[in-house]
C-alpha cells in the first residue's frame, strides 16, 4: 500500500455500565421511611392512650429506677400499670372517651342501688295494700269486717291491724282462742301475703284492763299467745311458714288509742309486712347477719338494679 503521509488513529471506546453507585441511597431512603412509620405509630399510640397511662409513662422516663422499684405505681391510675411501669397486656379495655375515662369500668354506686331497691319495694307494698283492700271489698267474708281491718304504712313496712269492736271481739275475754270469724279473716288474708317476698312479723296487743292469774299469767303472756294463735291461722290459710320471723306480745305497752287505754281497738293483732331494712336489722340483732354485711341476694339485687337504673 502506498504511503500517502496520513496517520491512521484507531479510537476504541470502552463501554461502562452506568447508574451504579453502590445502592447507598436505597438504604438511606428505607431508614427514612422506617423512621416516619415509627413516628406516626408513636403519635397514634399517644393519641389513644388514657391519661393515667400517659402519666405512668412520663413518670417512668423521669425516674425509671424509682418507678421500677415501686412496682410501676407512679401514675394516678395504678390499676393499669404492671410492676416495672409497663402496660398490663392482659387488661382488655374498650374504647375510651375524650376525657380518658374507661366507660366499661364505671364505679358501682351502692347507695344509688339501694335507693332504687327501696323505691321498688315501696311500690310493691303499695300494690299489696291495694290488693288487700280490693279483696276486702270483693269478699263477703271480709267486707262485713272492713271496719275492723286497718291498713297503713309504718317505718317497718305495711301494717295490717285486726282490731276488736265492743260487740265483736277477736278472742273471748282472757283467752287466746280465735273466734270463728277472726279465723276466717286471717285465712282470707294469708294467700295474698305469699304474693310478695317480704317477711312477716306478728304482734299481739291488749288493752289496759288488769289481767293476772294465780300462776302469774298476765297480759304479756296473753298477748303473745294470741299472736301465736294468729300465726297458726295464717299458716292454715296457706301462708308459707318461712315468711314469719317475729311473733311477740306487747300487752298494753303500745295502745292504738292512747287517750283511752280501755278502748276495744287497743285489743288487736298487728301483721307487719316488713321492708328489707327492718328485716335485716332484725336478723342482725338476732346474730344471724354480721354488722355491715348485706345478704348475697341483696347485693345481687342492688347490682342488677344499678345496671337497670336510668343513667
Amino acid at each position: 500500500m502506498a504511503d500517502d503521509g496520513k496517520t491512521i488513529v484507531v479510537k476504541r471506546i470502552k463501554k461502562v455500565a452506568g447508574g451504579h453507585h453502590g445502592g447507598a441511597w436505597k438504604i438511606a431512603y428505607a431508614d427514612f421511611v422506617t423512621a416516619m412509620m415509627a413516628f406516626f405509630l408513636l403519635m397514634w399510640l399517644l393519641g389513644s392512650t388514657s391519661k393515667g397511662d400517659l402519666n405512668g409513662i412520663s413518670e417512668f422516663f423521669k425516674t425509671p429506677l424509682k418507678v421500677a422499684m415501686q412496682g410501676g405505681s407512679g401514675s394516678g391510675d395504678s390499676s393499669s400499670i404492671i410492676k416495672g411501669g409497663g402496660k398490663d397486656l392482659t387488661r382488655q379495655d374498650g374504647q375510651v372517651n375524650a376525657g380518658g375515662v374507661d366507660t366499661a369500668k364505671k364505679s358501682f354506686n351502692l347507695s344509688a342501688a339501694k335507693a332504687v331497691l327501696e323505691k321498688e319495694e315501696a311500690q310493691r307494698l303499695q300494690q299489696l295494700k291495694e290488693r288487700i283492700q280490693t279483696k276486702i271489698e270483693n269478699s263477703p267474708a271480709l267486707k262485713k269486717f272492713k271496719d275492723q281491718l286497718l291498713l297503713d304504712f309504718t317505718s317497718e313496712g305495711l301494717r295490717i291491724q285486726i282490731v276488736d269492736e265492743q260487740n265483736r271481739p277477736m278472742f273471748p275475754a282472757g283467752k287466746a282462742e280465735l273466734q270463728a270469724y277472726t279465723r276466717d279473716i286471717l285465712e282470707e288474708i294469708a294467700p295474698v301475703l305469699n304474693d310478695v317476698p317480704n317477711r312477716i312479723g306478728l304482734t299481739g296487743h291488749t288493752d289496759s284492763t288488769p289481767y293476772f292469774s294465780e300462776t302469774g299469767y298476765s297480759n304479756w303472756e296473753l298477748s303473745a299467745d294470741r299472736a301465736n294463735a294468729s300465726r297458726r291461722a295464717l299458716l292454715h290459710g296457706g301462708m308459707q311458714d318461712a315468711k314469719i320471723i317475729r311473733v311477740v306480745g306487747l300487752a298494753d305497752a303500745a295502745h292504738l288509742d292512747r287517750k283511752d287505754p280501755f278502748n276495744p281497738i287497743n285489743r288487736r293483732i298487728s301483721i307487719i309486712v316488713m321492708n328489707k331494712k327492718t328485716e335485716e336489722n332484725l336478723m342482725r340483732d338476732a346474730g344471724k347477719l354480721e354488722v355491715g354485711m348485706a345478704t348475697e341476694a341483696t347485693l345481687e339485687a342492688a347490682q342488677a338494679a344499678a345496671v337497670a337504673a336510668p343513667k
